[in-house]
């Protein structure tokens, strides 16, 4: 259960986001700083008490037009070996002290949960209220299971989001004796989809559906993560 501190960051989240958005492929505001607000998102629980995992949707308001950015997040006691491309930044948490603050695509605990909630295997939780469902957000899965151990191998920024692949080994039982993988396509610019309210995935596939406020208070729904089956 992830515990809500009512406490202070240092550097605060939008601080930091506001440093790193720039340099993603997937931004799209031209060069100037961004203006972030808070717009929306949720959690998961790492099963190991150790990790802490949102999903964040932040509002940039320097442009001609408000755009909402989709931002995965991971917070960690130290850092995460391997894991410097997707380092966000560091900051001083009033209760848990220092933070590494990770893009959750390139955390393996973040990709792991992910897998899981689309598989009716993790509940989401609310974004600032402990241990509160969120029944907001939906997810829809078709196809055979994926094993929990399944891993992310590569993980790829562009300019139409992140693709992130997860493999699971011949081993797992999984599929007809060769290794089965998946492709998980992270939406990073939210666009509202008339469509959220169907369940239209394919025989082996799934999708993540959840909300946010534009500045003006209106309610949007989109995909926030689609998964595909790329097996070998």
């Amino acid at each position: 259960m992830a515990v809500i501190h009512n406490t202070t960051m240092t550097p605060g989240k939008l601080e930091l986001l506001a440093a790193w958005l720039p340099g993603e492929p997937w931004y799209v505001g031209a060069e100037r700083e961004p203006r972030l607000s808070k717009a929306g998102g949720f959690r998961l629980d790492d099963p190991q008490g150790e990790v802490g995992i949102e999903f964040m949707v932040v509002t940039d308001e320097s442009g001609d037009r408000p755009v909402s950015y989709h931002v995965p997040l991971t917070y960690r006691g130290a850092p995460l070996a391997g894991a410097d491309g997707g380092l966000i930044g560091t900051s001083e948490h009033g209760v848990l002290g220092r933070r590494w603050v990770y893009d959750g695509a390139h955390d393996p605990v973040l990709v792991a949960q992910l897998l899981a909630l689309l598989q009716g295997r993790a509940e989401p939780q609310a974004q600032s209220m402990t241990d509160t469902r969120d029944p907001s957000v939906t997810a829809c899965f078709a196809g055979p299971g994926f094993p929990a151990d399944a891993r992310p191998t590569t993980v790829a920024d562009g300019s139409q989001g992140t693709r992130i692949v997860v493999e699971a080994d011949a081993a797992s039982g999984v599929g007809t004796g060769s290794a089965r993988r998946l492709t998980i396509e992270v939406a990073r610019v939210l666009r509202p989809d008339p469509q959220t309210s169907r369940a239209d995935v394919s025989p082996s596939g799934g999708h993540v559906t959840a909300g946010w406020r534009t500045p003006d208070g209106r309610a949007c729904r989109g995909r926030f993560a689609v998964l595909h089956d790329a097996s070998t």
